[in-house]
């Protein structure tokens, strides 16, 4: 279930309850008349079924209630409600199928912000892929692709093109270069420096790398297993299963291959530096793919709920609360 907390101009409450209530999968409809202070208007309170939460969402945005008043969504852990259960029974589908576009724009959107916060995971990420490159070590390279943020605008790219939405596609693909460039070039520094104190030589680069020399011999293989990256991170962020994403991270060779890349950038070993990068374009290219496509078919294939019809008997709308209710603005409390 979601919890949406809105604030709503006086004069619009009732095109909000009238919406609320005719909405299938929603309950605890509750209207708090004048208690809205910044902006003023009435508090109005309701759950809804995730499966039906985009529906009423676009409805609310309709009439404009992002505009002037206010809108919060929340996740409802625990809901101990019969009747909570049954707007849940009564919303056609299953809550993990839902997508909640409203809230995927705005995640992504926050993930793909090029910070400071962001470039220095990046590098950090990309150093610790350099030590398990030169030391064919196989942990360190599985623990950089972990900590690596390259996902959050790569979903931000997924997302902005499927929504019809250019500036969020930018600002994604602009995070993404900028991050990889200064994660490329700080890393170089960092492994001529760690040459330059012994711990690294072109040597440990060039020789036999059974477990890393993968990463800058691209082929067939590191398309599909991309491809596959890209639906199982999307498939998480619409499902809001993110535990999922760990097992997203660890399944491409993005942060390693930039990683390589560097490293080979730093000796003038162009064959490695090249292939480097095309495994890293092949698996940036393959996720944002596939991310696209599923997005695609989950928006053709996710019907919301109908509005109006599908109440039980005896019930009221989605609000649960006394039929004709109206006049929420009769005696407002003084400001």
């Amino acid at each position: 279930m979601l919890h949406l907390r809105m604030i709503i101009p006086s004069e619009r409450t009732d095109a909000v309850v009238d919406v609320v209530e005719s909405t299938v999968g929603t309950a605890h409809l509750v209207v708090l008349p004048g208690a809205g202070r910044d902006p003023r208007g009435d508090l109005v309170l309701c759950d809804v079924a995730r499966e039906a939460g985009d529906e009423l969402l676009r409805e609310l945005k309709g009439l404009g209630i992002d505009e002037d008043g206010s809108i919060a969504v929340e996740n409802i852990d625990l809901s101990l409600s019969k009747r909570a259960d049954a707007a849940e029974e009564e919303a056609p589908g299953e809550g993990a199928d839902a997508v909640l576009w409203e809230h995927l724009t705005e995640a992504t959107h926050e993930e793909s912000t090029l910070t400071i916060t962001y470039c220095a995971f990046m590098m950090l990420a990309t150093m610790i892929a350099a030590c398990g490159v030169v030391l064919d070590n196989a942990v360190l390279i599985v623990g950089a692709m972990a900590v690596g943020p390259e996902f959050g605008p790569l979903a931000g790219v997924c997302t902005a093109v499927v929504r019809g939405v250019p500036r969020l596609a930018l600002r994604s693909l602009g995070a993404l270069l900028i991050g990889f460039a200064v994660a490329i070039a700080a890393t170089t520094v960092f492994s001529l420096g760690m040459d330059a104190i012994g711990q690294f030589s072109e040597e440990m680069l060039d020789s036999p790398r059974p477990n890393t020399g993968f990463i800058w011999k691209p082929d067939p293989l590191s398309l599909v297993v991309s491809l596959l990256a890209g639906v199982a991170g999307v498939l998480s962020l619409t499902s809001a299963k993110s535990g999922a994403l760990v097992g997203v991270a660890i399944s491409v060779t993005t942060v390693p291959a930039a990683a390589n890349a560097a490293v080979a950038l730093g000796y003038g070993e162009l064959a490695q530096m090249w292939g480097s990068i095309e495994q890293l374009l092949v698996n940036l290219g393959g996720i944002m793919l596939a991310g696209i496509l599923t997005l695609l078919a989950q928006k053709l294939l996710w019907r919301g709920p109908p509005r109006g019809g599908g109440a039980p008997p005896g019930h009221s709308g989605g609000g649960g609360g006394a039929p004709g209710r109206r006049n929420h603005h009769a005696a407002p409390p003084p400001p």
